[in-house]
């Protein structure tokens, strides 16, 4: 594992060891990679084992190779309240049940992304709904939460989906035909098509936000030219999470870790183990606002978060919609998103 170098023509700034919840930096407040190998449901979308042992309503045990998180019954999260950031979340496996307290809900998986800006106040649950009764459920996701500048917290809510199908990819081989494919969620990425909208208000729509989410997947022994940010004073993050060894540069990280890297140069990625190599990129101009959080709130105050607290207590930031605090959206494995009014998407499952 490299050190933090004092030469600045070095890549890596800083590597540190991936745990429970990785490394951010401004404007990113936290990143979480969930893979967890749910076993067959029961018919009623709960896994078909005890969950004895387990502390139900706050199970992050990882005990058999998963947890229950805040669900009693099915896992996921609950109906709980946001205020003044945005959550990003990454579906890699599984499909995940949204419902909020703009009437909005979504099944999503498989490549989909969902992105939520909670502003002023949102209510929402994130359910994992175990719809196989006759083989394992496994679900795989990254939920980022990427802060709100002080003139934005306070804005009308928003939801959307990036649909897998819909998010620009670039598929580079290099001189020896290996490829790297760059799945293009926020930013723009020189030979790409253009990346979708992220939501209006975010700091990833503001041109001197400079924001970008990537994902990169390297076959063995593939080379790529990780181009600098556009903006002076960008930061970013790279986070080797599948494969055996990477080379950033001249150095060689030989353990899954979170990079910072030098935003403001290019520089070579070569996969110098014998299997693919998976990483995530996150890059931001630093809002540089000061950051007070109590749980799900993140404000600039304390004064600020006393207050979504009182807010919320008076009006449970419009209230809750739906008839239990973890809806599920069914026994089929399809793939929609219903918007506040009568807007909706469908879109084909996945094999």
């Amino acid at each position: 594992m490299p050190s933090s170098p004092t030469t600045a023509t070095l890549p890596i700034v800083q590597a540190q060891a991936l745990g429970p919840l990785w490394p951010t930096v401004d404007p990113f407040l936290f990143c979480a990679h969930h893979d967890d190998a749910y076993p067959a449901g029961n018919g009623a979308f709960a896994p078909a084992v005890s969950l004895e042992d387990r502390q139900i309503g706050s199970d992050f045990s990882r005990k058999d190779g998963w947890s229950m998180y805040h669900g009693d019954t099915v896992p996921g999260f609950p109906g709980h309240p946001h205020r003044g950031f945005e959550t990003v979340t990454l579906v890699r496996k599984g499909l995940i049940d949204h419902s909020d307290s703009l009437g909005a809900a979504a099944r999503f998986g498989g490549g989909d992304v969902q992105w939520v800006t909670a502003g002023k106040g949102i209510v929402h649950s994130e359910m994992f709904p175990l719809l196989n009764a006759t083989e394992p459920n496994p679900l795989e996701l990254f939920q980022i939460w990427l802060n709100l500048p002080a003139r934005n917290k306070m804005v009308a809510p928003h939801f959307t989906m990036l649909w897998n199908e819909r998010i620009p990819r670039l598929v580079h081989r290099d001189a020896a035909g290996r490829a790297t494919t760059v799945t293009v969620v926020a930013g723009a990425l020189p030979g790409a098509p253009a990346p979708l909208a992220p939501p209006p208000e975010s700091w990833a729509s503001q041109p001197e936000g400079d924001v970008a989410i990537w994902t990169l997947h390297l076959e063995p022994g593939a080379q790529w030219t990780l181009p600098a940010a556009q903006g002076q004073g960008t930061r970013r993050m790279l986070y080797f999470f599948v494969g055996d060894s990477l080379r950033v540069g001249p150095q060689d990280v030989d353990r899954h870790a979170a990079l910072e890297v030098v935003a403001g140069q290019d520089w070579l990625l070569t996969n110098t183990g014998a299997s693919a190599v998976e990483c995530l990129l996150l890059q931001g101009q630093p809002i540089g606002e000061p950051v007070a959080q109590y749980g799900p709130f993140v404000m600039n105050t304390q004064a600020e978060i006393m207050q979504a607290m009182n807010d919320y207590r008076r009006t449970q930031f419009g209230g809750w919609p739906w008839p239990e605090q973890d809806p599920v959206h069914g026994t089929e494995a399809r793939r929609f998103a219903r918007y506040p009014g009568a807007d909706a998407e469908e879109q084909p499952p996945k094999a």
